[in-house]
């Protein structure tokens, strides 16, 4: 499943019935309080709109709380920045009565398809910040801290160099439009062998130089465990050099980007050393389920109870 198609769910689905009470925003890193009787995870294990919904219904607040019932403590939307501003606010207020944290929102919309990036284009240019500028109202909006931005394709006539150097300036505006408001944009390296050729960002060490070459505290790295298995693979490690410039991770086994424990990668090492780590950031599950029906909804719960507990 590719992150275009994860960028589709839940855009018919979820838009009506959103009647909960208003409350103020909590902070979007606030730990949360265990709800009573209810499981918790260690990690923020995020889930997304439509993993459970052969359980909840289609109805966007009935998903989160059936999510919060299951002892998840935050969500992730990928379509955020594109739902209509009430639902976003109807969101917004329900996560935070809910005591769950925002995970990421892609935060441009010209990352695929294009040297957004790379080519350095004026117009290009312009529209990413404009997108940016629109994505802190729907942090506003959502309580949300950290926003993916996808940076686009290769240019098929620039040396890397030229490239890298444009990809900087680019973010380095960007990032001038996000700290003064405590926002974080991740750069995300996708895999080129499997889901996404041909794009600029495919691996963990690039990124990490890009990072640095910003230097701001608004670009940090999303670490996608499943994409990075497939590129590079050396997860452990590579998440040890790149620590300091890692804000955020996404989940997905490898083959199938399905739920942990259905592929290749040992989840509970992983999540257990990113625990041991200190990190206590939302951990996005950007994945499919591998089984159907509610059937396939519990075992992606019970997936992630087993990996949990295995963190001391």
């Amino acid at each position: 499943m590719r992150r275009r198609e994860f960028m589709k769910t839940g855009l018919v689905a979820g838009v009506t019935a959103l009647t909960a009470s208003p409350v103020s925003a909590l902070g979007a890193q606030m730990e949360t309080t265990p709800r009573d009787g209810k499981h918790t995870f260690k990690h923020k294990y995020a889930p997304h709109f439509g993993m459970f919904k052969n359980h909840a219904g289609e109805d966007f607040i009935d998903q989160l709380r059936f999510m919060a019932d299951q002892g998840f403590t935050a969500l992730e939307d990928n379509e955020m920045r594109t739902r209509p501003k009430e639902v976003q606010e109807k969101i917004g207020k329900d996560m935070a009565r809910l005591g769950m944290t925002m995970g990421v929102f892609v935060a441009n919309s010209n990352g695929f398809g294009q040297p957004s990036f790379t080519s350095g284009d004026a117009d290009m240019r312009a529209k990413f910040l404009s997108d940016c500028r629109d994505s802190v109202e729907v942090a506003k909006r959502v309580n949300a801290k950290w926003m993916t931005v996808v940076m686009g394709d290769l240019h098929p006539k620039l040396e890397m160099g030229y490239q890298t150097a444009n990809a900087i300036e680019s973010l380095k505006r960007a990032a001038e439009i996000f700290a003064p408001h405590g926002l974080i944009m991740v750069i995300e390296p996708l895999n080129p062998y499997r889901d996404h050729p041909g794009m600029f960002l495919s691996k963990i060490p690039q990124a990490y130089m890009i990072c640095k070459a910003v230097g701001s505290p608004a670009c940090k790295i999303l670490f996608d465990i499943y994409h990075q298995q497939i590129t590079e693979g050396n997860l452990i490690p590579n998440m040890n050099h790149a620590w300091d410039e890692i804000a955020y991770f996404q989940i997905g086994d490898n083959p199938g980007r399905k739920e942990p424990t259905t592929g290749e990668i040992n989840y509970r090492n992983v999540f257990k050393h990113i625990y041991e780590k200190g990190y206590r950031g939302v951990m996005g599950m950007e994945h499919g389920n591998s089984k159907t029906g509610k059937e396939g909804e519990l075992a992606v719960i019970e997936a992630y109870k087993a990996c949990d507990a295995f963190l001391s």
